[in-house]
């Protein structure tokens, strides 16, 4: 025959969520999972209804009360925070020597799964519950694998967009993306100025040193442009040594210029490649106004800073001009 310590080590494996109880009412020896949820409790000796609140059945409230439900669900919590919802079953025992009441979760179990921080082990074998936290395991690796693919998705989308505005030689924006600001800006009634930059003599740079020389000279320009503007400026590539910078909130004639006569003379320093220099300049034209109405178009604004920089251009390149009107009829003169 098997002895009492025996019988308590077959129950703390096939039921680890029990508790006896004596005839008065106090725990003898709790299940170790139940231990787990309360590590610095003194289980043995305690009285049962200090550490559970019975909600049902609500006739309940003593030891002889609580035996009758012997076969009826019970439906108890800690009194203690955290209140964990149980569910339980009685079942007395031999010649009244107090109950053994054997509980369970019930549809709290992925909170206190999370709350006691359990594992399959907490439970018995034939638990139900351990089908569902298996299931509740899959579908948390199969959220974190969609997770993780939407984030790849997402990264990937966001390199392509961003590859898609981005001039590849020289990493600034390119026309595509300088239209779509140009368009927003606009919509948006702010004011801002724009400038259209052509270089000077690079054509002789590509014939006589090669188109190698010549894209080391547009990733050096680049960076002169970027060094000269600020953070909330746009800086594109729009040619192949055509490029527009877009002024954020500034119309100042004077800064505009003095920022021009800076980029230009920085532009003017001859660029060192494969021994040799290579020397270019740089003519700019700027329009500035203030967008009111919403009647003026991007193709305007462009066909404004272009009349300037053919007028900077015909005064003798290295120059920056403002657009005026009348140029149009300046131009055409000129055609003429």
């Amino acid at each position: 025959m098997m002895t009492g310590q025996q019988l308590a080590a077959i129950a703390d494996h096939i039921c680890p969520m029990y508790a006896i109880v004596d005839p008065r009412g106090r725990i003898v020896r709790v299940g170790p999972t139940l231990r787990k949820l309360r590590p610095d409790l003194k289980w043995e000796g305690r009285r049962f209804f200090r550490v559970f609140d019975l909600s049902r059945p609500r006739r309940v409230r003593s030891m002889e009360d609580l035996v009758n439900t012997a076969g009826s669900k019970l439906h108890l919590h800690f009194r203690d925070t955290p209140q964990t919802s149980l569910k339980g079953v009685l079942v007395p025992l031999p010649e009244g020597q107090g109950a053994i009441i054997n509980m369970s979760f019930g549809i709290s179990v992925l909170e206190a799964v999370r709350d006691y921080d359990l594992t399959s082990a907490d439970f018995s074998p034939t638990d139900l519950t351990i089908e569902m936290l298996y299931l509740v395991e899959a579908k948390s690796a199969a959220m974190e694998a969609s997770r993780q693919l939407n984030l790849r998705l997402q990264g990937a989308k966001i390199a392509a967009e961003e590859q898609a505005f981005t001039d590849t030689l020289t990493g600034l924006k390119n026309r595509r993306a300088m239209d779509h600001i140009l368009e927003r800006l606009i919509n948006s009634g702010r004011d801002f100025a724009l400038m259209h930059l052509d270089l000077d003599y690079f054509k002789q740079v590509n014939d006589t040193l090669g188109h190698a020389a010549g894209d080391a000279v547009l990733q050096h320009v680049a960076r002169v442009m970027v060094d000269c503007t600020r953070q909330s400026d746009t800086v594109a590539r729009v040619g192949g040594d055509e490029f527009v910078l877009i002024f954020n909130d500034l119309r100042d004639a004077r800064q505009l210029d003095g920022l021009a006569e800076r980029l230009i003379s920085q532009l003017e320093v001859p660029i060192p490649y494969g021994g040799k220099q290579c020397k270019i300049s740089a003519s700019a034209g700027t329009t500035l106004s203030v967008w009111h109405d919403g009647t003026i178009t991007a193709a305007q604004i462009m066909n404004e800073s272009d009349l300037a920089l053919y007028a900077a251009k015909g005064s003798g390149r290295a120059r920056h001009c403002f657009y005026q009107k009348g140029m149009e009829k300046d131009v055409l003169a000129q055609g003429n």
